[in-house]
């Protein structure tokens, strides 16, 4: 979704829950960099199924924004 979308439809208690694990900022400036304002990368990794092999899959643990 757009950024507008995503501050508009995100909230922070979703996005709090949704960063659980991982450290980062938890404000209502970050909101549109929610995961929840981006497609499951599930979904994306399956769409490319027929070229790409999936080898090791990564847990974020640390997210970084000015």
């Amino acid at each position: 979704m757009s950024r507008t979308e995503a501050k508009r439809i995100v909230t922070l208690d979703e996005h709090i829950a949704d960063t659980a694990g991982v450290e980062c900022r938890k404000d209502i400036g970050v909101i549109d960099e929610s995961p929840r304002a981006y497609k499951p990368i599930e979904a994306v990794m399956a769409a490319q199924a027929d070229l790409v092999e999936i080898v090791h899959t990564l847990k974020q643990v640390v997210c970084v924004k000015g």
